[in-house]
């Protein structure tokens, strides 16, 4: 299955197999289950950039769904495919954040957050999971960059195929969050107050008043600091 397929559990079937296994904890049944939630596992691995293949990402997906079975309550009128989907994601986002060692920028936590909030809604509502096109429009992204943003939680930053993601428009002050992930590569080679200047105004997303108040310096200067900041910054993305 790659990234951009759906997984299709019979969920009447899925639903009735958990009711039935929480009833009288046949070993059988629970087998049934974690073979009949295979697709809805592996789409989630997908989604976050996972090899297929890795033993360990499908251990935590079978954990998710293990925790999914032991708590779902059969009164609350949610499918179970729905509740399944947002433990499994919940374990391999724990998981990845026990596993990482490296910076991942606060942008990319945000847009990992929007798209898990669409497939969660998408879920809830329809009991299937979205493929990536649906996600690319419902979101503004791009297909390879709603792929590229999920592997940000699995992959070191430097890794990340940044040209998938940002169309690098860096004429407006206020930039796409997509864009913002261009400009992490490129920032660091700013100077110390360049550099404080870019991150307040694009990613805390402050007025250059308040950032000039935040460093003690004036308006005027914190303006000819950003458009220093972008020139730079746009030489080095044009690279």
């Amino acid at each position: 299955m790659t990234a951009q397929t759906k997984p299709s559990p019979k969920e009447n079937n899925l639903d009735e197999l958990v009711i039935q296994y929480k009833k009288n904890h046949n070993p059988l049944l629970l087998h049934e289950i974690v073979e009949s939630s295979k697709g809805l596992i592996y789409y989630f691995i997908r989604l976050y950039g996972g090899d297929r293949n890795s033993s360990d990402l499908y251990q935590e997906g079978v954990e998710g769904l293990l925790k999914a079975i032991k708590r779902f309550d059969t009164e609350i009128g949610v499918k179970f495919s729905t509740y399944a989907g947002h433990c499994i994601m919940g374990e391999l986002r724990h998981y990845l954040r026990a596993e990482s060692s490296y910076y991942n920028p606060g942008v990319i936590k945000d847009l990992q957050y929007r798209v898990e909030q669409f497939v969660e809604n998408k879920l809830k509502i329809t009991g299937e999971v979205p493929d990536i096109s649906e996600i690319s429009k419902a979101l503004n992204l791009k297909e390879g960059a709603v792929i590229e943003v999920m592997k940000g939680g699995m992959v070191s930053f430097d890794t990340l195929d940044i040209s998938k993601i940002s169309n690098q428009n860096l004429e407006s002050f206020k930039l796409p969050v997509e864009d913002k992930l261009a400009l992490i590569q490129a920032v660091n080679k700013l100077n110390e107050l360049q550099k404080k200047v870019i991150y307040m105004l694009f990613f805390r997303d402050m007025t250059q008043e308040e950032a000039a108040a935040k460093l003690g310096i004036n308006q005027r200067k914190v303006s000819r600091l950003k458009e220093k900041g972008l020139e730079e910054l746009r030489k080095e993305l044009d690279q």
